[in-house]
This record gives structure tokens, sequence and C-alpha cells, in this order.
């Protein structure tokens, strides 16, 4: 009886609420320590991560640890047949580093071979769409400017994972589903997935031998026995028989590349991407048009809110379909599309009553995919922003004898459509890439580590975090459980021009039947799309109070954790 008068005596805007803090859609609590921090998509990769940091590793070895541990417990997401992207904060030098680990298309596959087999579009599955898998060079890239541990103790705990099983999770078992409907046809897969004839289901213990070799093997060899090696030769020998056209030769002349991060500043804070052949640019021109309008009156998921953010994202979309493309050969106007002066003339674009139905790309002067990201801090205060992936799904379904991964499909995005494109294939040529890693500092010093994967939502994830942040002061769990606003129907990179009407927003839910009648009265498309907003983590550094405040996304299997 007693706690019914004390619960009634309680301010009634308490009780209306199921969240301590007031905020209902806040799900989970800042997770803060002070030694080190890992946030992942998977809490045996945040482990994996803690367990490289106590054992007196650095953030670098603890995030080549997660990585690597992601591989074997979320393979329908990332893995050694996979790019990756990175920037990272030195403690030592008090700068920003970024490697660009994306792989090149097979230089024997032409433009020509697509014109012949009619094909107007890479499709997702089989031979074509698979490039070098960057994913293993650029471990040992970071490692040898920044590791402290030997890498085969870094990728000991991921070894002992594939070798000995793990609980397959809620996320893989849905997606094993689809192995069998989507890659059957493919070799190797239906022994390593379903060797007793049965999909696992969740809860199951997974082994992947092969891959615990594979991984056992990188470590003590070092990266060559991958790209120069008899696994370079097994690849080469696979492809061949299987109607591939990645060679040995492309194997070995990988490289890696280190590119200076490019910012912009929103409200003075200082936001990081990596340049093009990577969406990140795409992010920072949203920005420096949102940082035209007053967001502090403007609320948070209003109509006007919506309204402004996509339209911003149109803008920097059709640029983004325009100009994004290998560096390497095609002149990209990274300068120009962040500058500020750019981004006004854009945002006079921007009708603050209308949905755009049709945007082109700027004057400058001179597709969904699955992806994990990670963050890792320590006691140093070294932080680790990195992301890596498949592409779509588990891949492209060539998966080499004997090796225990899948290769990417990443070749996908190419634009087969049109010569003489950015982005139009070429042999040896880094595709158009989605996944991209983010930072955010002020005045010089670290102040958050970030990222959102899934595919094109990626950059809106990015804005989505730093507006949620800096303009509607949220902490940083708080601003990754808000609910998430999408836009589907620009034009993109691999040839297709903007859906009709301007596309469509999709919202998660929360976001009430007055704000969707607003925008709809604005002349945009609403609809509903369940589980495509991204998955996301950060870590935030404290200067004043020397500690990490650690937040991970509440939609998936994401784990945030320190010590």
């Amino acid at each position: 009886m007693k706690w019914i008068i004390l619960l009634l005596c309680l301010p009634f805007s308490l009780l209306a609420q199921d969240r301590p803090y007031g905020k209902i859609w806040s799900t989970r609590s800042q997770v803060i320590a002070q030694n080190g921090m890992a946030a992942t998509s998977h809490p045996l990769s945040t482990q994996a991560a803690l367990d490289v940091l106590k054992a007196g590793g650095n953030a670098i070895d603890a995030a080549i640890a997660a990585n690597a541990m992601e591989g074997v417990v979320e393979p329908h997401v990332n893995g050694i047949g996979g790019d990756l992207y990175a920037i990272v904060w030195d403690a030592k030098t008090k700068k920003l580093y970024g490697l660009n680990g994306s792989g090149r298309s097979p230089k024997s596959l032409t433009l020509d071979e697509f014109r012949k087999r009619g094909i107007a579009h890479i499709p997702s599955r089989g031979p074509l769409p698979v490039s070098v898998p960057g994913c293993v060079d650029a471990w040992f890239e970071l490692h040898q400017k920044f590791g402290s541990m030997p890498m085969s103790k870094v990728l000991e705990k991921a070894v002992s994972y594939a070798r000995n099983g793990f609980p397959v999770h809620g996320e893989l078992a849905h997606s094993l589903k689809n192995v069998v409907s989507l890659y059957d046809q493919y070799p190797n897969i239906a022994q390593h997935y379903y060797p007793k004839g049965q999909v696992p289901l969740e809860g199951d213990v997974f082994k992947n031998p092969n891959l615990a070799n594979t991984l056992e093997r990188i470590g003590k060899e070092g990266r060559d026995v991958f790209y120069k090696g008899d696994m370079a030769r097994t690849i080469d020998a696979f492809m061949k028989k299987n109607g591939g056209f990645l060679s040995y030769n492309d194997m070995a002349s990988h490289t890696s590349t280190w590119v200076d991060p490019v910012s912009v500043n929103y409200r003075g804070y200082d936001v990081w991407e990596l340049p093009p052949n990577g969406q990140g640019i795409a992010a920072l021109q949203m920005l420096n048009i949102l940082e035209g309008y007053d967001f502090s009156k403007i609320q948070l998921g209003s109509a006007e809110h919506i309204h402004l953010f996509t339209e911003a994202k149109k803008l920097a979309f059709e640029d983004r379909a325009k100009f994004y493309a290998d560096m390497e050969f095609a002149k990209v106007p990274v300068k120009e599309l962040i500058s500020e002066a750019y981004a006004a003339e854009r945002r006079k674009l921007i009708d603050p009553d209308k949905a755009s139905v049709r945007v082109d790309a700027g004057n400058p002067a001179m597709k969904d995919g699955d992806t994990i990201y990670l963050t890792v801090a320590d006691k140093d205060g070294n932080m680790v922003s990195l992301i890596q992936s498949n592409f779509r799904g588990f891949g492209s379904g060539m998966m080499p004898d004997g090796l225990g991964f899948m290769f990417q499909n990443r070749g996908e995005l190419f634009n087969v459509m049109k010569e003489g494109e950015n982005n139009t294939y070429a042999p040896g040529k880094r595709p158009f890439q989605t996944i991209i890693p983010a930072f955010m500092t002020k005045d010089g010093q670290p102040v958050m580590s970030f990222g959102v994967m899934g595919g094109s939502f990626q950059p809106l994830g990015h804005v989505q975090i730093v507006m949620n942040v800096v303009d509607f002061g949220l902490n940083i769990q708080e601003a990754g459980d808000y609910p998430r606003i999408n836009h589907d129907g620009s034009s993109e990179p691999t040839g297709e021009g903007m859906a009709p009407k301007g596309g469509m927003i999709t919202l998660e839910s929360g976001y009430t039947y007055d704000v969707i009648r607003d925008l709809m009265q604005k002349g945009h498309q609403v609809g509903y799309i369940n589980g495509m907003y991204g998955g996301y983590q950060a870590i935030r550094w404290d200067p004043v109070r020397k500690v990490y405040f650690g937040a991970s996304e509440s939609r998936k299997d994401g784990q945030a954790a320190g010590y």
C-alpha cells in the first residue's frame, strides 16, 4: 500500500513516461569508463576488443581483434572477403589519419565484357561483382603504423571462436534463412553453412574451422600469405574454375591507401569523413546546407526538421551520383563540393514549404548494404573509427575452397550503363563505396568517434547523429536511439535517375500522424520500412572528467562496454 501512495505522490510527468530520463524512445543508458571503451555490433566482438586492451594492446590492436571476431560471428555483414575504411586519432601526434582499404576491380574484366553479355547493371551475386578484398591488407597497414601487440595475439580470440564455435544469435539466424534461396547454387555454400542439411537456428553452436585456419595463418605468416601465397593461388584457381576474373596478379598487386580525412565545421564542431571513392562527403555537404537554418527554433522530429533534412539529402545525393568515384580515375572536386559557398548556392534551391520532385547535380567550380561499424578507445587517448563490409548480405556467393569466407560483391556499384561517367567501370578501378567511418573534433581535440552502417543510409545516419548531439542536445546513446529518417529515390552512381515525385521519405515508428500529414501537405511521399535504418556505435571523450562515454545500436545486437 505504501508503494501505491508513493507513486501517487510522484509528478504526473514522471508517471507518464516509461523511461527514467523521460525520453520514451531511448532504450539504453550511455556506458562510462576511464581506461578503455569498445562499441561493436556484437557482444563477443566488444569482449575481444576489451581483452586486447586489458592485455596491454592499444585501440588499433583492439579494433582489428574486434573486426576479426565480427567476421566470425556476423559473416552475413562482413569478413575478410570485404573492404575496410578507418579513421584513427593518434594521441601521440594529436592528428587524424585516414585509411582507404578498398580493393580494385579485376584487370582482366573489361567494360566490353559487360556489353557483350547485355548487362546494364552488374548483378549482386556470382563472379562479376567480385573485387579484390582489402580487409586483410588494411589490418596490416593499421597494425604496422600504430599497432603494439603481435598480430597472432590480436587474432587469437577470433581464431578460437571460429574453431570452437559460437551460439548463433537472432540476427544471424534470420539472415541464414536466406542462404538456401539466394546462395545455394554456388560452390561450397551448402557444406559450409548447413553441413548437416539444416540451416543453423538461433542458439545452435556454429563452427568455421576453415576460417580459423585462415586467420591463424594470417596472424602467424602475415598479409602476404593471403595476397601472394598459396591462399591467393587457391583464390585464382577457384575463380578460373567458376567463371570469375579475379586473379593471383590482382591479389598480389593490391595496396591500401593512406588518405587525409576532410571536414566541415558544423556550429563549432569539425566533422570528419574520408574522401571518395566512398560517400562520406555527402554527410558533409548535407551538414553545410543545414547549417544555414536555425535549429534552436525548429523542433526535433517536426515536419520542418524532416523536410529540410530531406531536401538537403536530395541535393547532396545528386552530386554523389555524378561526382563520387575512384579519384585515381576521375576528377572529384572535393574541396568545392564541401565548401560553404557551394552549400549556400545549393541551399537556395530548397523551398521551405514544398518538396522537390526533381533535383540536378550542381556545378562546383573546379544501394542498400550490410556492414559492421565499430569504434575503440584506449587509456592513452587513441581512438579508432572502423567500418568493414561484404556489401550485400553474405556477399557474392563466391566462397573459395577451404578458406572459410565469401567474397564481397562491391563491384555491383560500378556504372556500366553510361560510358565516360566518373564511376563507369574500368579494370583495376575502385568502385563507388557506401561504407564510411566518421569522427568529430573541436578546437583540434577529439570529441567523438562514430558511424552508422547501412548502405546508402549512412550519410543520412551520420547527419542525424551530429544534429541530435549538436543541435538538439542529446547524449550519444539518446542520439542513436531517436527514431530515424530515411529517404529513397535519389539518383545513383550506378546510373539510375531520381525516382518519380522525388522519391519517398520512410520513417521509423515514433513520428506522429500530425508530422506525417504536414510532410504530405508539403508534397512528400511518406511511407514505412522495417529495419532499414542502419546500425550505430559511438565513443565520446570527456576531456574534463577524463572518461569515455560509449553508445551502441539498440536495434541490433550491439554492445558498448569499457573498464
